[in-house]
């Protein structure tokens, strides 16, 4: 079973497209958890109504839990993982939309062999996919700029998102290792999170937003994981910081 991890925070522009497209999902085995960090816009509208969709229907797996205040990204997808029982988490930001086949493209992969990876399998604890923009709105435009094909690290230790800002030509379109996934939608191992969680903390909730994506792929890449780039599984982001404002956040933003 895989977990559906969504933290929300004034996202009503965004949910409910989210949101269909993980009940468009064509594997179904799944729970979804959402948290709500005390969204003041129309986000617990969408929610209620999303939760009247399952409402009385049997065997549904989805639970909402509504903060009273805002705890931060991180601490609000440790919050919906603590409650989750899947195999595999998926942490899902609300502004991505998902293909499809996204899920079972990403699963379809975790268990295989990439044909040019050594004898020695490597230790899959994470996936990604493929981000392109999503510029919502009248248009609703689905871009074929990306967002992110993984993570990597400069000399000077600032991440970035691979093939950020490029038209996607198909320059990205093999499956390889990268240094850790982007976290708007990142496929984990329940067992990796188990084994690099410190003090009952996956994300580290000194992050309050920004940035815990990359200490978290550090200490699985410490402990021996590795991360998947899967570019069959595609999505779409909206992106709120842009690279250029990215580099000018502190390196200690919370």
């Amino acid at each position: 079973m895989v977990s559906i991890l969504i933290t929300t925070y004034n996202s009503a522009q965004f949910l409910k497209a989210c949101l269909e497209s993980v009940l468009q999902q064509d594997y179904a085995d799944r729970e979804i958890i959402i948290v709500d960090n005390a969204s003041s816009d129309g986000t617990r509208a969408v929610l209620r109504e999303f939760e009247s969709h399952f409402a009385g229907e049997r065997g549904a797996r989805l639970r909402v839990i509504y903060n009273d205040a805002n705890r931060g990204f991180a601490a609000g997808q440790n919050q919906a993982m603590a409650q989750s029982h899947g195999d595999w988490l998926l942490s899902l930001n609300p502004d991505v939309i998902l293909k499809p086949d996204f899920l079972s493209k990403l699963l379809a992969a975790a268990d295989g062999r990439d044909p040019g990876e050594s004898p020695s399998k490597r230790k899959i604890g994470a996936l990604c996919g493929k981000l392109l923009r999503w510029k919502p709105g009248a248009s609703d435009e689905r871009s074929n700029v990306i967002d992110s094909t993984g993570i990597y690290f400069l000399r000077n230790l600032r991440h970035l998102d691979r093939g950020s800002d490029e038209t996607d030509r198909g320059q990205y379109q093999r499956r390889e290792y990268v240094f850790g996934a982007t976290g708007a939608a990142a496929l984990y191992r329940r067992t990796m999170v188990e084994d690099i969680s410190v003090g009952g903390e996956f994300f580290d909730e000194d992050f309050f937003a920004y940035r815990e994506d990359a200490d978290l792929a550090w200490r699985a890449q410490l402990m021996g994981w590795s991360c998947l780039y899967v570019p069959e599984a595609v999505a779409w982001h909206v992106r709120r910081v842009t690279p250029e404002r990215f580099r000018q956040l502190p390196d200690e933003i919370n």
